[in-house]
């Protein structure tokens, strides 16, 4: 990295930091009088296009997106691969109200997590995994039934470019749960917001949005036939963007 794109890196920090804790100060004491929805453009889709907006500017992180007419009209999964934190910046920018997985902890964090709590994210116990999933079923169905989308990322961690991680059932089951199809979508932002380190490099981040998934039946099976659909989706998505097959982590989760 240039020393030139290490200033502008830092200066990228340096905004972002600062514009989170103000806006999170703003946020605590303004959103709680605010409906639902418009609470979430408030504290979040706003910020979020901020964020964009910034990487864009500052680091030269561009992006170009395809396939947003496959977006329904109605709210439903949302099941994207898992690179960097650009990404999580993205999707809630352009999906609104968007309900998220979250560690349970990050909502005792002052500010930070009081705004986040005011946006009903799906907060989970990590150390407790059975518990995290029927956390998971029950709020997000709820969340789903008030008209929100739920994002998931089913690999769990951000994985580098050129792999791909195991897929947990997490979201093909809420979505044939519920009655609604899963809505695919594969980047590749961790080639200019890498997992490792602090750098960031300039380039157009690649966005794609694939056709809605439904599933065929109801129950185990259609769960894990619509989960492995996602999953070769996600894969055959990464070989177009990289050119190259990608390094298989996993296959989907079969248990």
């Amino acid at each position: 990295m240039t020393i030139s794109q290490a200033l502008r890196t830092t200066l990228f920090y340096l905004l972002l930091s600062s514009s989170a804790f103000l806006w999170c100060i703003v946020s605590v004491l303004a959103a709680p009088f605010l409906p639902f929805r418009r609470r979430y453009r408030f504290v979040i889709q706003n910020w979020c296009r901020c964020a964009v907006w910034l990487a864009r500017v500052v680091v030269g992180i561009r992006y170009q997106v395809r396939g947003l007419e496959h977006i329904p009209a109605q709210p439903c999964v949302i099941l994207a691969n898992h690179q960097s934190t650009w990404e999580t910046f993205f999707l809630s920018a352009l999906f609104e109200p968007l309900s998220q997985v979250v560690k349970r902890e990050l909502l005792r964090v002052p500010f930070f997590g009081w705004a986040m709590a005011l946006l009903k994210p799906i907060a989970i116990d990590r150390s407790n995994p059975k518990a995290a999933l029927k956390q998971l079923a029950k709020q997000g169905d709820e969340r789903l039934k008030q008209g929100a989308w739920v994002l998931i990322f089913p690999e769990g961690t951000r994985i580098p470019p050129g792999q791909i991680g195991k897929f947990s059932r997490g979201g093909a089951s809420l979505a044939v749960n519920a009655g609604l199809p899963l809505l695919p979508i594969a980047h590749n932002a961790g080639e200019f917001w890498p997992k490792q380190g602090w750098g960031k490099r300039p380039g157009t981040v690649q966005v794609i949005i694939g056709v809605p998934m439904h599933a065929e039946g109801e129950g185990p099976r259609a769960i894990a036939e619509l989960n492995e659909r996602a999953f070769a989706w996600v894969c055959e998505r990464q070989t177009e963007l990289r050119g190259a097959a990608p390094q298989l982590a996993s296959l989907a989760e079969q248990a």
